[in-house]
């Protein structure tokens, strides 16, 4: 699909030297297969949607392992449940074994249980995202990265000041998104068949093989109103209306599209000292490159018009972030939003061992005062040393004590 280097190819790495097992996860088409074959180019590769590779595999799981024991990629490995109780036993037999097997899966809400309740403390699950906008231009993680690698501090405004972007445009990448194959393609007619193939195969392969019972028309058309939802608290009531279905229905929708990868839900900040925090959770869709596909959003100029642009860049950053710190050796990190009963906001607020970051995003070049209230508010009620604007400008600077202008490009 693609040769360019992942961020998080180094973090695998070193996980294949603690864990028995490193299972990628994601959406289909963002690269699991190609990252797995590029982090062990010499281990055998199967595919459990290849008959014979499943039947190879699942007629005799004792045999199997006995002639493949390590260095072996299953791709898929959710077409196949009964695969993670027999890897148990047949990493128990040498348990101090490390680097023994990569797994890949997508699309199923299933997957992690399996996971999680066969191989607790002998796997590593890795997040597998749409590529990120360094991977796209082929230059390394952003240093903005190395900031959650200590304690948040008064210097971090300064060190920040330090940094240069990358790009001076994000907007290509922001239209775009980054599904590795239409992406790297450059090609705007190869863009949009990719685009409208990928989605008809998410809603009439992925989601009618995983929920035969789903109405699947009702299901696409909560998909396509997602679009304009994204980057925003979702109200269960409303939506329901507007798709013909009980509220009930929506959050068992919400699920499944947050469990296969399409959306990603974030939950309110309730740490804060204030007392008039909504405790709603917000989402966004995963990929921006589908966020305007399914608005039919498709060049630069129907995105600065759109009315959604400001919402939709909010979540492209925030995946962009998110995407970012993956990719580090950080770890129990938490992403959150934060939002008052009167609305004052703040977008995006990170949580973990360097401390608590509030972040505000901006599509704009320019952030004004009146812009800058809430994560100020945000930052004095929690005594925090700092926080960060994040927009469209050209240079890092300070905005306000405290208030950190940071470019889009830097991260």
């Amino acid at each position: 699909m693609t040769g360019l280097k992942r961020n998080i190819t180094n973090k695998i790495h070193r996980l294949l030297e603690v864990f028995p097992v490193v299972m990628l996860i994601g959406a289909r088409q963002t690269g699991k297969t190609t990252l797995s074959k590029a982090v062990r180019s010499d281990w055998q590769y199967f595919d459990l949607e290849n008959a014979n590779d499943h039947d190879f595999i699942s007629r005799d799981y004792d045999f199997f392992f006995n002639e493949h024991p390590r260095h072996i990629i299953i791709d898929e490995a959710q077409e196949d449940p009964a695969l993670f109780r027999q890897l148990r036993g047949v990493i128990d037999a040498r348990r101090e074994e490390k680097g023994r097997f990569i797994l890949t899966g997508s699309s199923s809400p299933d997957l992690l249980a399996h996971a999680s309740d066969s191989l607790a403390g002998r796997i590593a699950i890795v997040e597998i995202g749409t590529l990120k906008v360094n991977e796209i231009l082929e230059q390394p993680l952003p240093d903005f990265y190395q900031l959650f690698s200590q304690p948040l501090s008064m210097e971090s405004s300064q060190w920040l000041q330090t940094l240069k972007p990358i790009t001076d445009d994000v907007i290509p990448y922001f239209l775009k998104g980054g599904y590795p194959e239409p992406v790297i393609a450059d090609s705007n007619f190869a863009y949009d068949v990719w685009m409208e193939n990928y989605y008809r195969t998410y809603i009439n392969r992925d989601i009618r093989r995983l929920f035969p019972r789903l109405d699947n028309t009702r299901y696409q058309r909560f998909v396509n109103m997602l679009a304009s939802l994204s980057g925003t608290v979702i109200n269960k009531a409303q939506l329901g209306r507007s798709v013909d279905v009980s509220e009930v229905a929506i959050r068992d929708y919400l699920e499944i599209a947050d469990k296969t990868y399409v959306w990603r839900t974030i939950p309110s900040y309730e740490n804060s000292k204030s007392k008039s925090a909504l405790k709603m959770p917000k989402g966004l869709i995963r990929d921006s490159g589908l966020t305007h596909y399914l608005a039919g959003i498709q060049n630069r100029e129907a995105l600065l018009r759109s009315p959604q642009v400001g919402h939709n860049f909010e979540s492209f950053i925030i995946e962009e972030i998110i995407k970012g710190i993956q990719a580090t050796d950080v770890t129990r990190w938490e992403p959150y939003y934060f939002r008052t009963k009167n609305g004052a906001e703040v977008d995006l607020v990170l949580e973990g061992s360097f401390g608590v970051l509030p972040i505000e995003i901006k599509f704009g070049q320019q952030t004004t005062g009146r812009q800058l209230a809430a994560l100020q508010r945000f930052i004095k009620e929690n005594d925090l040393p700092l926080g960060i604007v994040i927009n469209n400008s050209a240079e890092v600077r300070m905005l306000a004590e405290r208030v950190v202008q940071v470019p889009a490009g830097c991260v």
